[in-house]
């Protein structure tokens, strides 16, 4: 490494009624893999926006310097013009495109030699008024896409991220792994000299994010230099050479990984985030478990796009009053299908098995029925699926339960206030008020409205799928203490997350789930990673699969 690439001096950025970055600076060296770490707010995606070009200049106070030279964006593509490319959280592919026409999106192949239009011909003048070439918006020249060159750079591309797939497959048809594959893929082929990788694996499972991680490695031994963002720690350890630390949008501190000889642990790195010591990851958790409210029998679930194959195959669990459930599984086990499914038929075709409440079976074909039998699932893509983003919190807070506030069919707009802004008040939601527009709040106080909302319904079991991706540790506990005290009211609690040590801090048994079918019932205190790795590994003769670690 010599010297810096990228310095950022005093950046200052604002919204209405929010300062989201303070005098920030930030030093990247040539050739590092540079971590920023932050609670959700702390100005992370923001100060990336801002060096990318998303936030254009003007729009913030201070200085850019890359390769020493003072750089004013207008916007992405003059970023990307030097070398500099940012991949979002949420990916920006287009399900219907190949991954060919992914990666050259915007930076198409063109044919050699240029296709004239009929602009170009002398018979056919441009018209002034049209603007200064006649027709606004066109080229004089327009190029046709040489789609054998676009395929063949596509799949020496896909070599080099060593994603085996070929390139005129629909981005439709990978897994999100794969899909950042593809972007990193995309970013190589823009010439990237700076990459930006924004919770490059919130979304993946062990397997996906070490294959990741890896290939990070390999682009800082090419001269690649990396800022990655990033909430899971144990990575950022494991990959950074050094970590800016972020706070209430300034900057703390930069500790040096690379000569601090193991002397930087995760703790350390908390510290600086939330500003205080966190003594333990789990709030304490004592159980108060009643009987059973909800048995699952024989659950049996089709996928609705590909004929006959089975997702969920004969599954079966109980729940009871007060407890905590955790159901574990690797990517497409079947887990948030089997969820689904359950509330009111949300996902799948030809559905089949047996619901149980209270001992009594029931029917639960609808979203309505599901809320009527007191069933309360709460989505893991909370932004497409669990929150209307451009409405304030109070309207997402009554989404679910506006019956409760309805008297003849109008609702009592003073009544649904109250409510929303209690909720605001007992969770702890961090914003002005609830007239805020939800989509400006942070990942944490966002999951604590999506909670909010299916609070106020009152359920007796709630599913909670993936509750805390993407949010910060300060975050986490605040919400593993609201999962707890809803417990403690008598709520049962099932819980899936891809974090086994999140399965192993709150949860009462665990049940693990493999190619659609559940594999073991684990109590707590029988309970290890290992094990459960062992259990979500099986296959559907019951063997542990080969690649099983």
């Amino acid at each position: 490494m010599t010297g810096d690439i990228l310095r950022m001096l005093g950046i200052t950025k604002s919204f209405p009624g929010v300062h989201a970055l303070r005098q920030v600076d930030l030093s990247v060296r040539r050739g590092e893999i540079h971590a920023i770490c932050g609670e959700n707010g702390a100005g992370k995606s923001t100060l990336m926006k801002v060096l990318s070009g998303v936030y254009p200049h003007g729009s913030y106070e201070g200085e850019i310097l890359f390769d020493g030279e003072p750089c004013r964006f207008a916007g992405i593509r003059d970023s990307e013009r030097r070398g500099i490319v940012i991949i979002h959280q949420e990916l920006a592919l287009c399900p219907q495109l190949s991954i060919a026409e992914n990666i050259f999106l915007g930076n198409e192949q063109a044919a050699r030699g240029p296709f004239r239009s009929r602009r170009d011909d002398p018979a056919h003048p441009p018209d002034p008024s049209r603007g200064e070439h006649g027709r606004r918006g066109l080229r004089s020249v327009l190029r046709l896409i040489d789609w054998n060159r676009t395929n063949h750079e596509a799949a020496r591309l896909l070599e080099r991220v060593g994603l085996p797939e070929s390139p005129v497959t629909p981005i439709a048809d990978l897994g999100v792994g794969k899909q950042q594959l593809v972007e990193i893929a995309k970013a190589l082929a823009k010439r990237v000299r700076l990459l930006i990788l924004d919770e490059p694996t919130a979304a993946l499972n062990d397997e996906d994010s070490a294959h990741l991680l890896d290939l990070v490695r390999g682009l800082r031994d090419e001269g690649i230099t990396c800022v990655i963002i990033s909430h899971k720690l144990n990575e950022v350890l494991a990959i950074a050479d050094r970590v800016t630390i972020l706070r209430d949008g300034r900057m703390i501190e930069t500790l040096d990984l690379s000569e601090a000889s193991g002397e930087v642990t995760e703790d350390r790195i908390i510290a600086g985030m939330v500003g205080r010591d966190l003594e333990h990851r789990f709030p304490p958790h004592e159980p108060r478990i009643g009987d059973e409210v909800l048995r699952i029998e024989d659950w049996t679930v089709h996928s609705p796009t590909q004929h006959g194959r089975v997702v969920v195959d004969g599954a079966g669990l109980t729940l009871r009053r007060g407890e905590i459930v955790g159901l574990a599984g690797l990517m497409g086990a079947g887990r948030t299908e089997l969820a689904m499914s359950v509330f009111g038929h949300s996902y799948g075709t030809g559905i089949s098995g047996r619901l149980y409440k209270d001992g009594k079976p029931i029917e639960a074909r609808t979203v309505r029925d599901a809320i009527r039998h007191g069933i309360a699932y709460a989505t893991e893509d909370r932004k497409r699926y669990g929150l209307n983003l451009i409405e304030d919190v109070k309207r997402n807070v009554s989404a679910a339960g506006l019956g409760r506030l309805a008297r003849r069919g109008w609702v009592n707009a003073n009544e649904e206030y109250r409510v929303a802004d209690g909720f605001r008040r007992d969770l702890g939601i961090r914003a002005p008020s609830v007239l805020s527009e939800t989509g400006k709040l942070s990942g944490g106080n966002q999951q604590k409205v999506v909670l909010a909302k299916w609070i106020f319904t009152e359920p007796e079991v709630l599913i909670l799928d993936e509750p805390t991706r993407g949010i910060d540790v300060g975050a986490k506990y605040e919400i593993y203490s609201i999962v707890n005290r809803l417990a403690e009211r008598g709520t049962a609690i099932l819980l899936i997350s891809s974090e086994l040590p999140e399965l192993l801090g709150l949860c009462d048994r665990i049940y693990t789930m493999a190619a659609g079918r559940i594999t073991a019932e684990v109590p707590r205190a029988e309970a290890t990673q290992e094990r459960l790795m062992t259990y979500m590994t099986l296959n559907r003769n019951g063997r542990v699969r080969k690649e099983a670690p």
